[in-house]
């Protein structure tokens, strides 16, 4: 047995065996490190130098509070392997800026993989050791996926130096792709279903043999027979209190080493009490046994705590490790290929996901993932991208149509052009924002769990006093009724009440169309009396679209006048170009020619045309100077031919088909809404007017909104703010609850505390709805856990509740707490004001 202070069960080892490994130790080994004054052997070099590195460090008390013994160090954890991560290509997969640059601009973030993890004294450990390099500024290390984040100044630490610190403590760091989450949360599913499976049988070979005793107590039973049933219940009770019992007894020690009361402390407490007080009545002969009250007890709970990890695990993998859904290959079309004017599958090469670049051409056959954001070049298909939107019906896309990495493919092959690949997608993009909020724990959480640790507290010295009471009036019921008092109490439900809501509530609202990248917008949303909308990109498409057309000769007709606009823009990338795309392809013009902030010029049917400027299209001509356009707000391109002017096109802004009904739905819930836009007032009132909304400011600076939500902020009022634009951020950091649409620029995304998946905005009434109806049923879940306790206290005190009855009404009520938060995966939005199918053009 170990002599180490406070070291649990779990870690101890023989004198023959490795003090870090466990693992037998060879007869005359001279490997040891002297840990708290006492010389503890080693098995190997490598155990040697990783317990001396840990206690050079004054790490010591991580074998204080470790469960169980570490895995045996690779021999080479120590040698130069780790130079190839100083490389910028292979960090590209998981290193990455960080949002705010340090003082010489040089901070970024580590997201690597830590095996070896084996419970919360590892994540201590490799948290304090990292943190004592100089440079390395945060560590947050997630046991559950063995993940660690790493917040570093590049200039002062290599990111080799990191993976060689990790090794040098015995753990296994690797970049995220060689490891999948998934497969560690298969893991702990089997892990949690052998432990149940233990307990469920155990529980129901040992009630038969109760039931048993149970008779003979009353009918008369010999008394060789009565101690042959104990000792056959000991036989059996005893796999389920020492393996499937195992992680309550683990997490209430780590509870008490590091000076916490969690409800695993009364649940071990509970099984260890009446176990022990079985086995004494069994070896002795004396009192009575609860072998049986043990198992069930472990049981239900174990039922409880897996329907939670379910749900939770439910979660999990709804948001993360979305970047495990990227094909591993892809076809790309080599250089020069297809230069004959026709592709054909033949000409595209099969290559790895990882070594598409910018500019490459590949080809996505029907049902194919989609390996990198891009955009169509040949084609037309449907697109399922629910996997970024939560929309079930396909998206339709045709040439110039943006795709993105993680969306499938449908009906017809298309060609598309990457415009971003690896790290530099969406969906990568929103993978790192989830593993962000996945380091937050809301206020809601923190709450629950500082009442519950309180009302373990409460719980303790209520059940020592209710064994005091009893002693004094029937001692051989004091031990037992003590006991059903702390079942009975144990605060499971009350720690359940707030994660389980949220977890399902965060998921539903992905589904819905609003990504949550911070965890206080569910609970903040609820107390948000106003919502301030940027214009261009929020309310509007962000895009210039083709408003008006003004013929100026009667020979030419809208539609003439149009197409040939069209064929002359056929070629340019300018974003004006993108107004006439719908409409290319009917005529074809030749010799065009694009000048800089002037125009276009083409032959179509040998006649010459000019489109962009006034003074540029009527130069060389007839017409009359200068020449004004139309009246109406916009921007404004004309088009002649060699006679004189042909037509006027007035270009606008899209407003989004889903901006009015968004606006109505949100007055129509009692929030007030705000348009604070920094374009010109003139068009910012009728987009004002346009959507319903009476409040609104034009030509707003970014300082200026930034001031005016400050302003309303002081005064006691809190808002959320949607915006896209890189003049949005600071009001966007600003806000108490910021969205960003999912084209906004990528800074405008990491200051946001939610993005919008499909530029819906009928998906932030659903979010307020929804945080509603999460407060509602977190209120419900903490009334019944409270209500519950009162109820159960007062009749376990008065010896009205057995220990098992004790068991089984814990576990139904943590059980009817996850139950009523799994409501909120199911939530469906009440009748929404329908988005209008056209979109209404505005300057």
């Amino acid at each position: 047995m170990s002599d180490f202070p406070g070291n649990p069960p779990q870690a101890e080892t023989s004198a023959c065996d490795c003090f870090h490994c466990g693992l037998p130790v060879a007869e005359g080994s001279r490997y040891s490190v002297r840990i708290n004054g006492v010389d503890r052997p080693m098995c190997c070099p490598g155990c040697e130098a990783v317990a001396g590195a840990i206690v050079a460090g004054g790490l010591d008390n991580f074998y204080r509070y470790r469960e169980r013994s570490n895995e045996r160090p690779d021999s080479d954890s120590a040698d130069g392997r780790w130079a190839a991560y100083d490389l910028a290509d292979v960090q590209s997969g998981f290193v990455r800026d960080a949002e705010t640059p340090g003082e010489s601009g040089q901070r970024r973030i580590a997201s690597l993989l830590v095996g070896g993890i084996t419970c919360a004294a590892c994540v201590w450990l490799i948290e304090k050791h990292l943190g004592q390099i100089p440079g390395v500024e945060k560590v947050s290390v997630n046991a559950s996926t063995q993940r660690a984040q790493i917040l570093f100044a590049a200039d002062r630490v290599p990111v080799s130096r990191l993976f060689a610190a990790l090794a040098e403590i015995g753990y296994r760091p690797a970049a995220p792709p060689a490891s999948n989450s998934e497969q560690l949360i298969q893991n702990e599913r089997r892990a949690a279903m052998r432990r149940l499976g233990v307990a469920g049988l155990g529980t129901m070979q040992v009630m038969m043999f109760a039931i048993a005793l149970y008779f003979g107590a009353s009918e008369g039973i010999e008394q060789q027979f009565e101690q042959f049933f104990r000792w056959v219940s000991l036989v059996v009770a005893t796999p389920v209190v020492c393996y499937a019992a195992q992680p309550f007894f683990a997490a209430a020690w780590r509870a008490l080493g590091t000076r916490h009361l969690t409800m695993d402390v009364p649940v071990s407490l509970a099984i260890g009490l009446a176990y022990g007080a079985s086995v004494y009545a069994t070896v002795f002969g004396t009192g009575e046994v609860y072998f049986e009250s043990v198992s069930m007890f472990t049981f239900f709970l174990l039922l409880g705590r897996s329907v939670e990890m379910r749900a939770r695990h439910r979660a999990g993998l709804a948001s993360g490790g979305l970047a495990q859904l990227l094909p591993l290959a892809a076809l790309r079309l080599p250089p020069h290929a297809g230069s004959d004017g026709g592709l054909a599958e033949a000409d595209f090469e099969s290559v790895p996901t990882a070594a598409l670049k910018v500019g490459d051409h590949i080809l996505l056959r029907p049902g194919d993932t989609i390996a990198a954001d891009g955009e169509v070049t040949e084609g037309e298909s449907g697109v399922d991208e629910s996997l970024l939107s939560g929309e079930a019906a396909l998206q339709q896309k045709a040439v110039g149509s943006p795709v993105f990495a993680g969306s499938v493919n449908g009906d017809s092959s298309l060609v598309v052009r990457v415009t971003a690949a690896g790290a530099g997608t969406r969906l990568s993009a929103i993978e790192r924002l989830v593993e962000s909020a996945q380091l937050e724990k809301p206020a809601q959480v923190a709450l629950a769990d500082r009442i519950a640790g309180r009302f373990v507290a409460a719980v303790l010295l209520i059940s020592v006093a209710a064994f005091v009471f009893w002693w004094q009036r029937a001692p051989e019921d004091a031990f037992w009724i003590a006991l059903s008092v702390l079942v009975v109490t144990c605060p499971c439900a009350l720690s359940l009440a707030t994660p389980a809501a949220l977890a399902a509530a965060t998921l539903r609202l992905q589904e819905l169309g609003l990504l949550v990248a911070r965890g206080h917008v569910l609970e903040a949303l609820p107390g948000i009396p106003r919502v301030v909308f940027d214009k261009t990109g929020t309310l509007t498409e962000g895009e210039p679209r083709l408003s008006h057309i003004q013929v100026l000769r009667d020979s030419v007709t809208e539609e003439r006048a149009r197409d040939i606009a069209a064929a002359l823009e056929s070629r340019n990338n300018h974003p004006l170009a993108r107004a006439f795309r719908p409409w290319s392809g009917k005529l074809r013009a030749s010799g065009l020619q694009s000048l800089t902030g002037r125009g276009v010029q083409g032959e179509i049917d040998g006649t010459r045309f000019r489109l962009g400027r006034a003074d540029f299209a009527c130069e060389g001509t007839q017409c009359p100077q200068p020449v004004s356009h139309p009246s109406r707000q916009g921007q404004w391109l004309m088009l002649a031919d060699e006679q004189g002017p042909l037509a006027w096109f007035g270009l606008g802004d899209a407003v989004r088909p889903s901006a009015v009904p968004a606006v109505a739905q949100l007055q129509g819930e009692g929030l007030s809404t705000t348009l604070l836009s920094g374009d010109q007032s003139a068009e910012v009132a009728r987009l004002a007017k346009l959507t319903g909304m009476a409040d609104f400011t034009a030509g707003a600076a970014p300082e200026e909104k930034l001031s005016q939500v400050q302003r309303a902020q002081a005064q006691g009022e809190r808002l959320l703010m949607v915006g896209d634009g890189i003049n949005d951020v600071p009001v966007l950091s600003g806000a108490d609850v910021s969205v960003a649409m999912m084209s906004a620029a990528d800074l405008a995304q990491s200051r946001a505390d939610a993005i919008l998946l499909q530029g819906d905005l009928q998906a932030l009434p659903r979010a307020f709805a929804l945080a509603r109806k999460c407060r509602t049923i977190i209120r419900q879940n903490l009334a019944w856990a409270v209500l519950y306790n009162l109820l159960a206290l007062p009749l376990a005190f008065m010896g009205l509740v057995p220990p098992w009855a004790a068991a089984v009404g814990m576990s139904l009520s943590s059980l009817i707490v996850v139950l009523n938060a799994l409501r909120l995966s199911r939530w469906q939005p009440a009748v929404e004001v329908p988005a209008a199918t056209g979109s209404v053009a505005t300057a």
